[in-house]
């Protein structure tokens, strides 16, 4: 028993001693808590723009008195549909014929297009009845004043016996499109962020980074070289999960796989970087898994996965720090929407920017380790 309490005791003192890891056990939980509770405290209420062309003006105001629904008129039906592709608007009805509806939705957002289909049914059908409520007034006081009254009645019957048809259509994917379907460019980064950050830790606990610091290989070449072997793993994966994503789960990729794939090989190397630098920071492989959850829990959390424009401003502005948010906005912009590379450059020079930073503080680090 004197020596259980024993090995006890000296474990208990280097804990003490160790005021990095005993800080990162005792807060680290709460941060990660808090951020949990910020984030699934926040308002999600889905609010939907839809454009009418043609639309039964009692429609229109009932559908527009919906709740979290606002409603846009257009004249032309090439002004709607061009609002509709530049993601202006949600949905777009129009009116083809007498009980006719069509509807285009944009369906980037599976929890917009089934607000918008629910709002257009209720609003369509209360404006449908509200008219016939009028016509049924109308023509019951002509029957007041008229003869003919069985004729006058038929008449009323067919119109109530009318069927109304509403014809989806759909920019992006089709009925089965899901909440998962967004989530997939997003959870495509993250896994490619993670994997390669993980896999700097391989390096530090089998000590194969120790090993190249002792040797004269220049600082900046192992982390050139790092960067070029996970960049090329960073392509293969992207290639299996795009194509697994596509023939298995049958997720539709409207723009070009070349252009997922270099989003996801700049964001292998931010990753990679961020690892290194972690992996050189920490005293010790236990104090490097204790980053992992205080570094991968908000970057999944604030890439856009909960859209953050529900939130407070600062917590927008926190996620703005993040790779994984200019990442995952990128892939979403290139999966669902058909987006160029030439049209992203806020987001790729947001990433090279993160390459360029933290791959500068990780050749700074290694001073720690030697001066060449």
């Amino acid at each position: 028993m004197k020596r259980v309490l024993a090995i006890a005791g000296r474990i208990g003192r280097e804990l003490l001693r160790d005021k990095r890891t005993l800080a990162m056990v005792l807060i680290m939980p709460i941060l990660v808590l808090w951020l949990l509770n910020i984030m699934f405290s926040a308002n999600t209420t889905t609010s939907v723009k839809i454009a009418t062309v043609g639309v039964d003006s009692q429609i229109t105001k009932t559908l527009d008195k919906t709740k979290h629904v606002s409603v846009v008129k257009y004249d032309k039906k090439s002004t709607a549909n061009d609002k509709l592709k530049h993601y202006k608007v949600d949905a777009v009805l129009t009116e083809t014929s007498s009980n006719h509806y069509k509807v285009t939705y944009a369906n980037i957002d599976p929890t917009k297009t089934s607000v918008a289909k629910a709002a257009l049914k209720a609003a369509i059908l209360k404006g449908k009845m509200t008219t016939m409520a009028k016509t049924s007034a109308a023509l019951q006081a002509q029957l007041a004043q008229l003869t003919g009254q069985t004729a006058q009645t038929s008449t009323i019957k067919s119109s109530a016996g009318s069927t109304t048809k509403i014809t989806n259509h759909y920019n992006y994917g089709d009925a089965d499109t899901n909440f998962f379907s967004k989530m997939i460019p997003l959870m495509m980064g993250f896994f490619v962020f993670l994997i390669s950050g993980m896999g700097m830790l391989g390096e530090r606990t089998s000590g194969t980074l120790d090993r190249l610091l002792a040797t004269p290989v220049k600082r900046g070449e192992i982390v050139s070289g790092y960067l070029i072997s996970y960049g090329l793993l960073a392509v293969v994966q992207t290639i299996i999960v795009v194509y697994s994503a596509i023939w298995i789960m049958k997720i539709e990729v409207v723009g070009s796989v070349f252009s997922i794939i270099v989003i996801n090989v700049l964001l292998a190397l931010v990753a990679l970087t961020f690892g290194m630098l972690l992996s050189t920071l920490a005293s010790s492989e236990f104090q490097m898994m204790q980053f992992i959850p205080i570094v991968i829990v908000p970057q999944l959390l604030f890439s856009g996965i909960i859209p953050l424009d529900t939130m407070a401003s600062w917590v927008q502005d926190f996620g703005k720090i993040l790779p994984l948010t200019y990442a995952g906005d990128a892939l979403t912009e290139i999966v669902m929407k058909g987006t160029s590379l030439a049209n992203l450059g806020g987001d790729i020079c947001a990433l090279l920017i993160f390459i360029v930073v933290l791959g500068s503080l990780n050749i700074l680090a290694m001073k720690r380790y030697r001066k060449v």
